[in-house]
């Protein structure tokens, strides 16, 4: 039952998506920009790429969620993305932080913790080394990628859902969502998927459409990327079509696939 209940939470945030097309404000990395807002588009929101402090408090008294992604990060980015957090504090929207590369380097590491202590409503979406380093203990990074399993990052999720309030998201070959009332596991996704950059990225992006629309424990997110990567694999030679096949497959996405599809516990 709770499957089943799990399962249409998922497909009327994808409908809720669709008729509402939030706007997600995403201070993002300069390598996935176009692949987030093309994913965006593709769903069913509306993206827009923010970086000036100038516009920032405006543009969060009317967004529906702020995604804040540490990839690209310098000494200039930094204090903007601290200020886009308070103006989404002040305007009671969730933040979605992805800290890209976390554990690999102190100013990484350093710079998601400052981002998840300030923010009031936030998701953290992030791989299983990600995680584990954000929340103190020594992962397994080799640049921005994961070398920890999704398992092992669990208890690290637990601790910080619980340090800071908030719900997390542990993608990979299994994704962990996990909050304050429990957790669940998706089963869905495909092997060539890795092999496209910004994929977590890209989930990272749906999550903050959803939480816009008020599902904001980042299931439906998480759901909807792995169902369709897993159907455009199967129809995909290899990343460079998966690319383009798995835009098509989130905007052709439909109530009937996703009950078909879903591997969720």
């Amino acid at each position: 039952m709770r499957e089943n209940m799990n399962t249409q939470t998922i497909i009327n945030a994808l409908h809720a998506v669709r008729e509402q097309k939030p706007l997600v404000v995403n201070l993002t990395n300069y390598v996935v920009m176009n692949n987030t807002a093309n994913a965006l588009l593709a769903v069913g929101a509306s993206p827009i790429m923010a970086h000036s402090r100038e516009e920032m408090a405006e543009m969060m008294s009317f967004a529906g969620a702020l995604v804040i992604n540490i990839g690209t990060l310098d000494s200039e980015w930094v204090p903007r993305m601290v200020f886009a957090v308070e103006q989404a504090n002040i305007h009671n929207k969730t933040i979605v932080l992805d800290p890209v590369g976390c554990g690999a380097s102190r100013l990484r590491t350093d710079t998601s913790r400052q981002i998840a202590k300030a923010a009031n409503k936030l998701i953290i979406r992030g791989n299983a080394s990600e995680i584990i380093s954000l929340a103190g203990e020594k992962g397994q990074n080799k640049g921005v990628d994961a070398l920890d399993s999704t398992e092992a990052a669990v208890d690290a999720a637990r601790f910080l859902s619980r340090e800071y309030q908030c719900n997390v998201v542990i993608s990979g070959e299994i994704d962990f969502v996990v909050t304050n009332e429990g957790q669940s596991q998706l089963c869905n996704g495909h092997a060539m998927m890795p092999y496209v950059t910004g994929m977590g990225c890209t989930l990272s992006a749906l999550t903050g459409a959803f939480a816009a629309i008020g599902e904001e424990t980042g299931l439906a997110a998480a759901a909807i990327l792995g169902v369709a990567g897993e159907i455009a694999a199967e129809q995909s030679k290899g990343p460079g079509s998966l690319q383009c096949n798995l835009l098509d497959t989130l905007y052709q996405l439909d109530e009937e696939t996703l009950i078909q599809r879903l591997k969720l516990a």
